[in-house]
């Protein structure tokens, strides 16, 4: 099996970069080779139009050119270059979510995806990457149109197999490469089979026909070369030349060089066992990466046994079929797209499409089961990392059971068991789109249906929909209370509960959510839901002044977390603690909390965890003496808010320690050294932020707090103090009780 490092053809295939952890430019995994000239011309090019567009055929290097394009002009763009792989998006509906993820955005709101995507580019000068948008080419174009008009500052590079056909676009036919490039490629691709390959002078004019006769396409060459394993040059060139005789006409009217591609990919297929040839068509119904455990069990089968498919995979990496990617999910596997593509031909010929795409929805309905009962464990961390992962593939399984009517329960069963996901992951946007979608087919009201509901009512509830959050919830209670549906009607009782916190109704929130409670345990019911319940009515417990009851809840809620291992909720609980000590004179306790809360809230790209904690220790920093760097914290907290929806829910009980905050600042430091530290802390991002409360303060480059006098860390107001850092909790047992 090669190493990862030697990895990654030079072709059009997407990188492997999931869209929606990070837009960065990925890593090369293997040296760049040549491009000097078309890397010149492009670069002048991003000068002179906000729009350029690279085109070519399958297989040219399109991706490999503009990544390696954008990182070497990446200087120039402020607000940072960010890589958005469409390749896997396969529903227009999809394509702003994913330069939303691309972006790294998180939005909680009911704002469309695209007035997200305006609103954050729109003052920014940003470098965006697009690759591989061809099979949404119009949809594609329509959106980057938009996006370009209204964010003036924006440049967008693109990489399809046509152009964008946008009004200033400028078009770069990406040819293919040189004689002396192709032949540099040819041979450092080939000692990645054969280390230490030096040819012989003979072999170097075999290796430039060889390359003549593939067109000096980069991934007709890497293919070829993974051949070297086991022939020679020479035994390459003869097959191939062999087998260019023989499909002299190609497909009828193509273009020479998608028949040369083909041909090429055509006799890698040859050249490979029947064993290997079934695997590389089975494994064509992944979109994106996959696992080996995933292989084994999709492609599997008595013609070609589980524990055969390691083997058969490991001769695919071999001959450049397979690229294997390592991450924080392990190593992982993807074919490139136009190998794929291949493959899914030979699959659909074979007549076994249709047992392969359900053999692979089965796989993510059960992964998806599994993580959603795992996320109530100490591998929290690990279920967020490979949902994010499989995100991909869990689309295509919910696209796939929607094609069907007889299976649309099965879509709204997933799209309902990743409320974890949505809820707790920074991904409610996308989780809506889902539900909403999955929920307008026409289902009877089975268990699914009604799983699907009360998550769309509860994702409905965090951005602020207080309509759309009653509607769902009140169907799924009628329904669960006529069905007998108890598990059901206990979350449907339990999510209105929770709106009824967030909407100031709070003798109403106690009463919903302790029947919710005792329908829990009537059926046994105990996982991060339950627990989150229990927080929310301590929540409206404190709201409502008893702080003691409050703190009695949450600490019972802390050790159950403790004992499990569960992070997500206990960070919700570690906030009404900290709320609690706060009001009971103990800062120092509450710091030390709120600091935990943060922590966890970045493990899981919770942002609505993140800002609630920022607003509650401005006002410990406040009641601490620092009355600037309070305000400082404000300012984050503003500016965060507009990705997750109203402003502290618009509640005056969530709103009471920001007024209390802002108060105080402006008493300490007058109304103009308050909007200074405003408008300081609006110009940190969301993890410059939590860095920054997590350190006790400014650091180096960081914003100054009114009255600092320039120093790196936070000064007081007159006569304030400086504040200590936050404290770090250790070992299992987080925070100190008090």
């Amino acid at each position: 099996m090669r190493h990862p490092q030697d990895s990654g053809p030079q072709s059009d295939a997407p990188d492997g970069h999931r869209p929606g952890t990070s837009g960065d430019l990925p890593a090369e995994l293997n040296r760049f080779v040549g491009r000097g000239p078309e890397l010149a011309e492009l670069s002048g090019l991003l000068e002179e139009s906000r729009l350029v567009t690279v085109a070519g055929v399958a297989g040219v290097g399109k991706t490999r050119c503009v990544t390696r394009l954008a990182a070497l002009v990446e200087k120039r763009y402020c607000d940072g270059v960010r890589l958005a792989d469409l390749s896997t998006v396969h529903h227009p509906g999809l394509l702003e979510h994913a330069l939303i993820d691309a972006l790294g955005l998180t939005d909680h709101t009911t704002r469309t995806p695209r007035t997200t995507l305006v609103e954050h580019l729109s003052g920014r000068r940003t470098l965006l990457v697009i690759d591989g948008y061809e099979h949404l080419v119009e949809d594609c174009a329509a959106l980057v149109r938009e996006l370009l008009r209204r964010a003036p500052r924006l440049q967008v590079l693109a990489a399809g197999r046509c152009p964008l056909r946008v009004d200033g676009e400028r078009t770069f036919p990406l040819a293919p490469m040189s004689d002396a490039d192709a032949v540099e490629l040819f041979t450092e691709r080939a000692r990645a089979v054969r280390p230490g390959w030096e040819p012989t002078r003979e072999e170097q004019a075999v290796s430039l026909e060889l390359c003549r006769r593939l067109d000096g396409l980069p991934l007709a060459l890497e293919l070829a070369a993974g051949r070297l394993r086991a022939l020679s040059v020479d035994q390459v060139l003869l097959r191939l030349d062999d087998r260019f005789r023989l499909l002299t006409g190609g497909h009828r009217g193509a273009p020479h060089r998608h028949q040369t591609l083909r041909t090429a990919i055509g006799w890698s297929h040859e050249l490979c066992t029947p064993e290997q040839r079934l695997l590389w068509a089975r494994l064509s119904v992944f979109a994106g990466q996959f696992d080996l455990e995933a292989a084994e069990y999709v492609c599997g089968g008595p013609d070609l046994p589980a524990e055969s498919v390691l083997d058969v995979l490991d001769e695919l990496l071999a001959q450049s079929v397979v690229e294997r990617e390592d991450g924080t999910a392990g190593a992982r596997y993807r074919l490139l797209d136009t190998v794929r593509e291949y493959g899914a031909e030979w699959l659909v010929a074979a007549g076994d499409a249709p047992r392969l795409r359900r053999r692979h929805r089965d796989w993510f309905l059960g992964l998806a089961t599994w993580c959603e009962l795992d996320w109530f464990s100490p591998r929290q961390a690990e279920v967020a990392a490979r949902v994010d992962s499989e995100l991909p593939n869990l689309r295509r399984a919910m696209e796939y059971s929607m094609e069907s009517p007889d299976e649309v329960r099965l879509a709204q069963y997933l799209a309902g068991t990743l409320w974890f996901y949505w809820a707790g992951c920074g991904r409610l946007s996308e989780g809506r789109h889902w539900l909403d979608r999955v929920l307008e087919e026409p289902a009877p009201h089975d268990a699914a249906r009604l799983k699907a509901l009360w998550v769309l009512g509860y994702v409905a509830v965090l951005q602020g929909d207080a309509v759309g959050a009653i509607s769902a919830l009140q169907e799924c209670r009628e329904e669960a209370e006529r069905s007998g549906d108890a598990t059901a009607l206990a979350y449907a009782v339990h999510r209105t509960g929770c709106l009824a916190i967030v909407t100031d109704d709070m003798p109403r929130a106690e009463e919903l959510l302790r029947d919710a409670l005792g329908r829990y345990r009537e059926i046994g019911e105990l996982n991060s839901n339950v627990l989150m319940a229990q927080v929310e009515l301590a929540m409206a417990v404190a709201f409502l002044g008893d702080l003691d009851a409050a703190a009695v809840i949450c600490d019972e809620v802390r050790g159950i977390c403790e004992d499990h291992g569960e992070r997500w909720t206990l960070a919700y609980a570690l906030y009404v603690l900290a709320y609690a000590a706060l009001k009971r004179g103990a800062p120092a306790r509450a710091r030390q909390m709120l600091g935990e809360c943060l922590t966890i809230g970045r493990t899981f790209n919770d942002l609505l965890g993140t800002v609630l904690s920022l607003e509650l220790l401005a006002l410990v920093t406040a009641e601490e003496g620092d009355a600037g760097e309070a305000a400082v914290l404000q300012g984050a907290a503003e500016r965060l808010w507009p990705s997750v929806g109203l402003p502290l829910f618009g509640s005056a009980y969530y709103g009471r320690p920001r007024v209390e905050c802002e108060e105080r600042a402006r008493r300490e430091l007058g109304s103009a050294g308050y909007e200074e530290g405003l408008r300081a802390g609006r110009r940190l991002d969301a993890d410059t932020a939590v860095e920054r409360a997590l350190s006790g303060g400014g650091g180096p480059g960081a914003p100054d707090a009114p009255g600092t006098g320039g120093g790196p860390g936070p000064g007081g107001a007159a006569g304030g103090k400086r504040r200590p850092a936050a404290s770090r909790t250790t070992g299992r047992g987080g925070p100190e009780r008090w």
